[in-house]
């Protein structure tokens, strides 16, 4: 009887450590996990010197909407805007389209890329998402911020991620996150003020840029085959094959169309669309 009962309780501790270990994974949002990114591991990418870039402008033909944000039900967030403000859904200046985020998709195989120390920042400005569209790579710090005196609620519908559904009043304090896995691209909004939205693309490299005036780059790029992907919320995504040599500096234009924009809302990649979150008016 002595044998069995002392075989029991080694069974037990068994079990019990093989439990521990398998639920040691479940990484937070906000970085309290210890999930490692995919190809987190391996030894870290360091420049040769045969880096190359890959620059280009992103167009738009056609007309672009012009939608008008109505902030009426806060005082504070009409009051930051006098004269009205546009929807920023959609930024164009002499046919070239803003906010597109740009990134490599395929090419980088198993090269891990070392991780930036430095705080990536959404702000809420004058009830507006400061920057639009944004990239982090994964577990680099993120942070959101108010600089408004008025109650925003930052809701981030992460799928791959930690989602989180926080408030914020004025003058509170920042909150802190990191992403653990790459997600292009999440999608945030605010409760308070539906006009709110932002988009935040998850990478585990550094390629990544947001176009500003029509154009986008791509530093330090190892020599390589490359699919790029440009992405924008109303208009879906472009995809190019682009090859950089050694110290190479390649040209990667993208053309957007008015005509391209749906009712339908677009999945961001990696996404399905039965994952999005959408406001649907309850009927009385």
């Amino acid at each position: 009887m002595t044998t069995f009962r002392r075989l029991g309780l080694l069974a037990a501790a068994a079990i019990l450590c093989f439990s521990a270990a398998c639920g040691g994974n479940k990484g937070e949002g906000g970085g309290g996990g210890t999930t490692e990114p995919a190809g987190g591991s391996g030894d870290v990418y360091k420049n040769t010197g045969d880096e190359g870039t890959i620059i280009g402008k992103v167009t738009f033909t056609g007309t672009a909407p012009a939608k008008k944000i109505d902030m009426s039900n806060d005082a504070f967030c009409s009051s930051q805007h006098p004269g009205g403000l546009a929807d920023d859904a959609v930024v164009v200046n002499d046919g070239k389209l803003d906010n597109v985020f740009v990134y490599i998709k395929d090419g980088l195989g198993n090269k891990v890329f070392a991780t930036p120390t430095s705080e990536v920042t959404l702000d809420q400005h004058g009830c507006i998402y400061k920057p639009h569209v944004m990239g982090v790579q994964t577990k680099q710090p993120f942070k959101v911020i108010t600089s408004d005196a008025t109650n925003h609620n930052i809701n981030v519908l992460a799928t791959k991620n930690e989602p989180f559904n926080v408030s914020q009043g004025p003058g509170a304090a920042p909150i802190s996150k990191t992403f653990p896995r790459e997600e292009t691209l999440i999608s945030v909004k605010c409760n308070q003020h539906s006009w709110m939205k932002s988009y935040i693309g998850v990478l585990k490299h550094p390629f990544f840029s947001v176009s500003q005036n029509g154009t986008y780059t791509l530093k330090d790029v190892p020599p390589g085959e490359y699919t790029i992907v440009a992405w924008h919320e109303k208009y879906g995504e472009k995809t190019a094959k682009v090859t950089v040599g050694k110290k190479d500096s390649k040209t990667q234009d993208f053309a957007f169309e008015a005509a391209s924009a749906s009712n339908v809302m677009t999945a961001p990649s990696g996404m399905k669309l039965a994952e999005m979150t959408i406001d649907i008016p309850h009927q009385h």
